[in-house]
């Protein structure tokens, strides 16, 4: 049985001109090249390639296969690689986000994405409330500072700490808190939630503490939580990874810094159903083929040969 990789090895072998260029080309070591080469001439009984150390050619019975079976080679090549583009991924991918996303991310990882996936479209719902992963029909959810829980599968991207702030001015008006007792009853910014329950958990000296908070002002939109908060509203619990530059700038001031979230649960996350998120396809679009030299992918396998 003619061993089929092995004569697109030697197509490419012939084409590329010498074993280095086109062990290159196949990414393979030159030696195991040469060696496959060797093995199909042992195969058939005839010297496929006059080498030197300057040049390399094929045999008459060499160009007598190229010519025979060459053509043949790109076509399986091409089938092969049509049907690669037709598993590739394509459609359209329903995303939410919080809704300063691209206020804190630059668009360029978009850019890479498009460029390595381009039958793909995105769907972007930036808004801070949680959304219903079902019923909303989203694919997929990137979060920060919220808890998941159990009945998604979840991707953690970085860990985020949340961050007790409030400004300089609301410090002024009200003394800071010292205990999670007198936090509860301060004035507290949150972000809306459905359930409607003002709790906040935080890790501190004692370990992990749920705290009952008054909220003087829910929004569903974090950048309007951090202006409110800046503004001198009240107390938020907002992402240090957002805060930072605030908090360095001295707009806002930590309170009980010896308290923070941090769950691994609660930093930048990719969130999705219980099933992997997938795509709604659309039929490929055929693009146009420019015949070149077959070029073999390690780990994958041309059909074998009639038997």
């Amino acid at each position: 049985m003619l061993d089929l990789n092995s004569l697109a090895m030697f197509v490419q072998v012939v084409r590329a001109g010498s074993f280095s260029e086109a062990a290159r080309r196949l990414g393979m070591p030159a030696s195991t090249l040469s060696r496959r080469i060797e093995q199909l001439e042992g195969q058939l009984k005839t010297r496929l390639l006059h080498r030197s150390t300057r040049k390399l050619a094929p045999s008459a019975e060499g160009q007598a296969l190229l010519e025979r079976y060459g053509a043949a080679l790109d076509q399986l090549v091409e089938i092969e690689q049509l049907h690669a583009d037709a598993q590739a991924p394509s459609g359209s991918v329903r995303v939410t986000a919080m809704a300063g996303l691209f206020e804190f991310f630059r668009m360029d990882w978009l850019v890479e994405f498009y460029a390595r996936y381009p039958n793909i479209s995105i769907d972007f719902l930036l808004d801070d409330t949680v959304s219903d992963l079902v019923s909303d029909r989203i694919d997929l959810a990137l979060r920060m500072g919220i808890e998941t829980g159990t009945s998604f599968k979840v991707r953690r991207i970085t860990p985020s700490a949340m961050v007790l702030a409030a400004s300089p001015t609301y410090l002024e008006r009200y003394p800071g808190p010292r205990t999670l007792r007198e936090l509860a009853e301060q004035d507290c910014l949150t972000i809306s939630n459905r359930n409607g329950r003002n709790t906040w958990r935080l890790q501190g000296p004692r370990g992990s503490q749920e705290v009952p908070i008054k909220s003087r002002l829910a929004v569903n939109d974090m950048r309007v939580l951090v202006q409110a908060c800046v503004a001198g509203l009240g107390i938020a619990l907002l992402p240090q990874l957002m805060v930072e530059p605030m908090l360095a700038q001295g707009k806002l001031v930590r309170v009980l810094p010896t308290y923070r979230r941090t769950s691994t649960g609660t930093g930048l996350q990719l969130v999705y159903t219980s099933r992997p998120p997938v795509l709604r396809r659309h039929p490929p679009v055929p693009r146009r083929h420019h015949p070149g030299p077959p070029r073999h992918r390690p780990g994958r396998s041309l059909p074998s040969g009639p038997r």
